[in-house]
Order: C-alpha cells, then sequence, then structure tokens
C-alpha cells in the first residue's frame, strides 16, 4: 500500500487510522517552494518538489543547493535527505546534512514536529535534523526542509585519466592529494569493460579554476569529461561501503568489481547489487520503538 496525501493535514490523518505497517508514502503533491530569501542565502522548500526543481528556481537568483545526486529531476527533497543521498560533488561541498538547518516532519502519531530553525545560526536545542536525515522514513516522514544555500560557481571543470591499474590509479591518486589542489570532485570510476579512470574536477571563480586546472596538467595529462560516470547508479541496483580514504584501493582489489563508482577523497565505494541484509543495533530499535509505537512506518 502506498499512501499519498495530497497535504500535510491528510498525512496526519492517513498516519494516525493506520492499523497495518505502510510501505510507501509519496509527498509529491507537496511540492511548493515556501520561502526563498537570497540576502540571507536561505530557501525553504516542501518535500515533495525534486531537487532539479529546486535548484532551477533557486538558480534564477544564482544561487544553488550545493549536493548533487544522480537524477535530481526524480528525487525529491523529502528522498534526499531519508536516503542522505549525495554525489561526486561531496568531495567539495559536504553531504546534506551540512546544508540543512531546520526540517519539519510528521511523526507515527500524526503529529507535525519542526526542528532547527529558518536562520544559518540557530541553536534550537537538542538536534533532530541529523537524526532524520538518512532515516528513511522509519521514524518520520518529512515535508518540509529549510537549506542554506551557495552562490553558483562561475566555473566548474572536470577531468579524467584512464589508469592501467588500480594500483597505478592509487599512485596517482596520492599524487594529486599531495599536489595542494583544491577538488570538488575526487572520482575513481570502472565500467565493466574499462580500466580505472580518476575523476577530477574545480568549482568556483573562473580565474582559480583555471589555475588549478594549469596545475593538474602539470602533474598528469587529464582530458575534460562530465560527471556522467555516476548515472549507472541510477540504472541497476547498488549499495555504498564505507571506509577511510587511505583503505579504498586495498577495498577495491579485496572486493574485485567489475563496475564501481567510488569517492577517493571520501571514502564511500558503490557497487553494483543490494546490500547485504543488516540487523538494527539494539539502540536503533529503542529509537524506532520510542518514535514509532505501534510500528505503522516502513522498517529501519
Amino acid at each position: 500500500m502506498t499512501l499519498r496525501p495530497d497535504s500535510v493535514s491528510e498525512l496526519q490523518n492517513l498516519l494516525r487510522d493506520a492499523t497495518a505497517p505502510i510501505p510507501c508514502i509519496d509527498i509529491r503533491s507537496l511540492c511548493s517552494l515556501k520561502t526563498h530569501v537570497p540576502e540571507d542565502m536561505t530557501a525553504t522548500v516542501d518535500a515533495g518538489m525534486t531537487l532539479a526543481d529546486f535548484q532551477a528556481t533557486i538558480g534564477k537568483r544564482d544561487q544553488w543547493l550545493p549536493v548533487d545526486t544522480p537524477a535530481p529531476e526524480l528525487i525529491t527533497i523529502g528522498e534526499l535527505l531519508a536516503d542522505n543521498l549525495s554525489g561526486p560533488r561531496r568531495m567539495g561541498f559536504g553531504v546534506i546534512r551540512d546544508w540543512l538547518i531546520g526540517l519539519r516532519y510528521v511523526s507515527a502519531e500524526g503529529d507535525v514536529v519542526f526542528n532547527g530553525g529558518n536562520v544559518v545560526k540557530n541553536v534550537a536545542g537538542f538536534d533532530l535534523c541529523k537524526l532524520m536525515v538518512g532515516n528513511r522514513n522509519a521514524l518520520g516522514i518529512i515535508v518540509e526542509a529549510t537549506f542554506k544555500l551557495a552562490p553558483k560557481p562561475e566555473r566548474e571543470q572536470f577531468f579524467e585519466k584512464s589508469c592501467s591499474t588500480i594500483t597505478d590509479a592509487a599512485d596517482q591518486i596520492n599524487r594529486l592529494w599531495n599536489s595542494g589542489l583544491q577538488f570538488s570532485v575526487l572520482d575513481l570510476n570502472k565500467n565493466p569493460d574499462s580500466t580505472p579512470r580518476i575523476i577530477a574536477g574545480f568549482s568556483g571563480i573562473a580565474a582559480d579554476v583555471e589555475a588549478q586546472t594549469r596545475r593538474l596538467q602539470e602533474i598528469a595529462d587529464f582530458s575534460e569529461t562530465d560527471l556522467s560516470h555516476d548515472t549507472w547508479r541510477t540504472e541497476q541496483p547498488n549499495h555504498p561501503m564505507s571506509v577511510a580514504p587511505n583503505d579504498l584501493t586495498d577495498c577495491i582489489l579485496s572486493q574485485k568489481p567489475e563496475q564501481y563508482v567510488a569517492r577517493a577523497g571520501n571514502g564511500i565505494l558503490y557497487l553494483p547489487g543490494t546490500a547485504p541484509k543488516r540487523e538494527p543495533s539494539s539502540v536503533e530499535q529503542r529509537i524506532k520503538e520510542l518514535f514509532d509505537p505501534r510500528g505503522i512506518l516502513p522498517a529501519l
């Protein structure tokens, strides 16, 4: 059963009346931009709006939410938060938690809860925002979010270099780490029919991007590319593994995957297939029981 409420109040009533677990909740009908204050660089948006529509709207004032994910035209703000999604720019701009300053969610009991604030400098007690990000709708349904924004970069440029082996790629990445360059993207990618590729990128003031590009070419011969290496994650099941960045290539060697994309600067490795089933810890179970005593929201 999928719930498709047309308003927050309808969602509240549906949750209050639920007598069995609800596997899926679709809130795409809630898709308005509530506020955008360019002078404060903040915006509040309904969680049903897609990331692409949100970026297009705030982009009219040369601002953006510097969090990317494959298929932004399909991903809603609620999904972005509930699944803690990110993309190649994670290296330079961080994850969605870093840009979230407030959210509103509906609890399993149908109550509307707000946490955080509408301004960047905010101290509002216990930080439920961090708890709700990545909760996969198991603790509550996010219906609204407030973000701090950033100016759109004057220029972004991305480059790639093919490597003969994963060991060669590790050596090249180590050189890049020690170069002093400020990467917005530093990925390692392999397709089934190719050798490993390093994807590097810069974002910011045009003159700075040009200077860093020249320095990159002094280190190794890179050619221009885009970020399409990450799109395969929208086309087939995949799951992340998290390791220390220094252990990333050893992890790839041990796994021997035919295809992957890795955040070389963050230690995140995306592999084809579904993630192995993991039992929630006792702490996670207690939190779930506290937030969802009737067990009507999706499981952890």
